[in-house]
């Protein structure tokens, strides 16, 4: 089969790598129909954090069931099936209490932008959709943001403890805090800020359910928020992962509020946190890596149901051979999400 391999920064080729097989009975086998190139996808694009090089890439599939193992239960071959960016047995205490990134028999997927992907805990991992929308393109594009960023951006919203009526702030207008937006939105927010540097992303925030945008920079853009909010927001969703969207994050929260944070973490270690702040103003701080499974069939649900689109994330669609084009486009802001259809 073909696969799309990591071979140092800025450089991603397609190379023959064997055809997975199932080896034990809570394994599958699925052919990959859809996949995505994800914002943290370039930091080792990029050189910037570590990545094997000869690795294959990719964390957000959908595809057909192939093949099950004999004690497999929730989907046979045929199925059409999601999974989360993460692997989960379902059965741990940590799965159970809906945790599944904690999962004690979990691991990172080996690659799924390729033709076919190996799932080593099929029952805790894939989600099936259901049959009539099998074979329903628009339906599937509006799913695939399910296996990582429309979960991650509800989690960022559910940390931040968003409810009916709130005012809310949303630092980042990638992929992820468009989904916040929507998260928010969903959630029943009154007010939703979204901060940004990008006016075609802010745009589409406002399509999204934002009601004030703010494309300013640095101390301005606190300020803006700040002003916007009469002193800061009680939820606060930080998209991002970078140190300054963190700042930004913790000075436009308002006493006694939450931070609900999903950007995966870069050069905070660098910069340093300022604790003191959050002490002193008794900020909450919520949140990390999404729980993605234990979303999916809620956001499955709305999706399915008219009341929830992510799809127009995706802003270029590619074939497996254009995924080092995608990465290339993703890292240059041509895109704000990559989808890539096999």
């Amino acid at each position: 089969m073909r696969a799309a391999v990591f071979r140092g920064p800025g450089e991603i080729e397609i190379e023959k790598r064997p055809k997975p097989e199932v080896e034990s009975p809570r394994e599958a086998v699925i052919q990959v129909t859809h996949t995505a190139v994800c914002g943290s996808d370039l930091w080792f694009y990029r050189g910037e954090s570590d990545r094997e090089v000869g690795s294959r890439v990719g964390h957000e599939p959908m595809g057909i069931v192939e093949e099950v193992g004999s004690a497999v239960r929730s989907v046979e071959p045929g199925d059409r099936v999601l999974a989360p960016f993460l692997v989960s047995c379902g059965r741990c205490e940590f799965c159970r209490k809906g945790l599944h990134t904690s999962c004690v028999n979990g691991e990172s997927w080996n690659g799924a932008q390729a033709e076919y992907l190996h799932v080593p805990e099929a029952d805790g991992t894939l989600v099936r959709v259901p049959d009539r929308y099998a074979d329903d393109e628009s339906a599937l594009e509006s799913l695939l943001p399910l296996t990582d960023v429309m979960g991650t951006g509800h989690h960022a919203a559910v940390s931040a403890g968003v409810d009916a009526g709130d005012t809310c702030v949303v630092v980042g207008d990638g992929a992820v805090g468009l989904c916040a937006v929507l998260a928010a939105r969903r959630l029943g927010a009154e007010r939703i800020v979204a901060m940004g540097h990008h006016e075609d992303r802010l745009e589409l925030a406002e399509e999204f359910g934002a009601t004030e945008t703010i494309a300013k920079r640095g101390e301005d853009a606190i300020e803006r928020a700040q002003e916007l909010t009469y002193g800061g927001a009680n939820h606060v969703m930080e998209c991002v992962g970078a140190a300054s969207a963190m700042e930004t994050a913790i000075e436009v929260c308002r006493p006694g509020g939450t931070v609900g944070y999903v950007g995966v973490p870069h050069g905070v270690d660098d910069a340093g946190l300022e604790l003191y702040s959050l002490f002193g103003d008794n900020i909450t701080l919520r949140g990390g890596v999404a729980p993605v499974r234990a979303y999916a069939d809620d956001l499955m649900a709305d999706v399915l149901g008219g009341t929830l689109d992510p799809s127009p994330i995706f802003t270029k669609t590619v074939d497996l051979d254009g995924v080092p084009e995608g990465y290339r486009a993703m890292d240059q802001r041509e895109a704000i999400k990559v989808m890539v259809r096999l």
